[in-house]
């Protein structure tokens, strides 16, 4: 069914050279602060397009953000386009096939997600310049979302203190108004320093620092039990200490991510993680210095967003897929477990359909969502600003996230589907609050009244730069 409200022609008349844009990103796949090249193509279009253009934004040399409009109010529009690592993967092949054998990967859906947000941060541009409404529309070109909190550092530099409004997406197995529900989070880096020495001919000399690792671990372990329920650490080694093992390790580093569901609650874990490492550090009479990486906030949600939000994807209805989109999505659906395909409809609240290959609805804003959450750097955003965010199906129903199977479909023309409806979503949800000052004041009304009762507190403190080598080193 052709669409009849004006700013989705804007969209489709963009359609192929954003499909350009979205694999010329994934063919080119660039982990958290490296993306020099995905963020340049994404300069390309905003020149094309005729945004005014801010490189470097927060200190950050692959963010970037457009803005068009010289008055009214200012509605955000963001957009990410980095990768993950070791998930490279041939597009378009469901069995896993690495470009490179731990080459990094689209396996979140980033080129699409950038993509499909300026797509239709440039449509809304057209639109209010055709009916001469008074707005500006802005696109922020956002880098490392995995694990770099690139958002949260553009939030304390202040790049959103004149926005009304925000909106962004994300690629998913369903097509739903995303709940405002994900977790805070810090990544620290422990470095503990010991004493070398040779392991079999003296080692009461020597004082590990890998033992010290351990027994930071076994301590944050035994913690598990004692944290809220929605809590999460996890940790990798940065540094094991070398290869030998008949060397006493003198020096060795491990990251630690602490989540928890509220900063509060952050706060005190974080807390008892350090005295943890103080505690290994006294028991293998080591020393312990650490380095905070990053960190997010939880979002926060506003209801007259999600509502608006919610009216345009029933409007619009859900992405239409053909028998080649199901044929692919079944065959990745044959390398998924039953569980895969579960936790996928529990999470939007759905009764499990076995059958369902890409999703043909779209899910309610009332549901009881179940499972567990992840972080965002939106969440900071969201916090500095009314904020709402799309899911769109783009990939076969109980895809898992972060896996060679969400890269394999990356390219698919169901995900370039998926995203085209997206930036429709977004362009149609902006230009209602453009056009609608009661419902972006009840929106910026409501945020309001939530940090009077709470507060935002950026979760990295004001000497804590942008990890720019910490990242891109791994």
């Amino acid at each position: 069914m052709k669409n009849t409200d004006r700013v989705w022609d804007f969209v489709d008349a963009r359609r192929d050279d954003y499909i350009g844009l979205s694999d010329r990103v994934f063919d080119q796949p660039e982990i958290a602060y490296t993306e020099f090249r995905s963020v340049a193509e994404h300069r390309k279009m905003l020149e094309q397009e005729g945004f005014r253009i801010t490189e470097g934004v927060a200190g950050i040399p692959t963010a970037i953000v457009g803005e068009a409009g010289d008055e009214g109010p200012v509605i955000a529009i963001l957009g990410e386009f980095d990768a993950l690592p070791e998930l490279g993967q041939v597009a378009g092949v469901a069995e896993q096939q690495p470009v490179e054998q731990g080459g990094p990967g689209h396996g979140c859906g980033h080129n699409l997600l950038g993509s499909a947000a300026l797509m239709a941060a440039s449509s809304v541009k057209d639109y209010l310049a055709e009916r001469g409404i008074k707005g500006r529309v802005r696109y922020y070109g956002c880098p490392a979302e995995e694990g770099g909190a690139a958002k949260t550092f553009m939030v304390r530099e202040g790049l959103f203190d004149d926005v009304d409004a925000a909106i962004s997406w994300h690629p998913a197995t369903f097509t739903a108004v995303n709940e405002a529900r994900s977790l805070a989070n810090t990544r620290i880096d422990f470095t503990f320093h010991g004493r070398a020495a040779h392991a079999a001919g003296a080692p009461e000399l020597g004082r590990s620092a890998l033992d010290a690792i351990e027994l930071m671990n076994v301590g944050i372990n035994y913690m598990r039990e004692h944290m809220p329920d929605d809590a999460r650490i996890h940790y990798a080694y940065l540094d094991a200490g070398g290869i030998a093992p008949n060397v006493v390790q003198s020096r060795a580093t491990v990251r630690q991510l602490v989540r928890a569901g509220n900063l509060k609650e952050l706060h005190g874990l974080i807390d008892r993680v350090r005295k943890v490492a103080e505690g290994a550090a006294l028991m293998t009479e080591t020393t312990v210095e650490s380095r905070v990486v990053s960190g997010v906030s939880n979002l926060i949600g506003n209801r007259p967003l999600e509502e608006t939000m919610q009216r345009n994807m029933e409007r619009l209805g859900a992405p239409e897929f053909d028998d080649m989109d199901r044929a692919f999505a079944e065959k990745i659906r044959a390398t998924l477990s039953e569980d895969n395909i579960t936790v996928s409809f529990r999470r939007v609240g759905m009764e499990v359909d076995p059958e369902l290959a890409l999703c043909n609805f779209v899910v309610p804003l009332e549901r009881q969502s179940e499972g567990g959450e992840g972080s965002t750097d939106v969440g900071d955003v969201s916090w500095a600003v009314p904020t709402v965010q799309a899911r769109v199906a783009t990939c076969a129903v109980g895809t898992p996230f972060h896996t060679w199977q969400l890269t394999a479909q990356g390219k698919a023309p169901a995900a370039h589907k998926g995203m085209t409806h997206a930036a429709k979503i977004i362009a149609g949800t902006a230009v209602d609050l453009f056009e609608d000052s009661e419902v972006l004041q009840r929106a910026i009304e409501t945020h309001r009244s939530k940090l009077e009762k709470e507060p935002y507190d950026c979760p990295i403190s004001k000497n804590v730069s942008p990890p720019l080598k910490a990242m891109s080193n791994q």
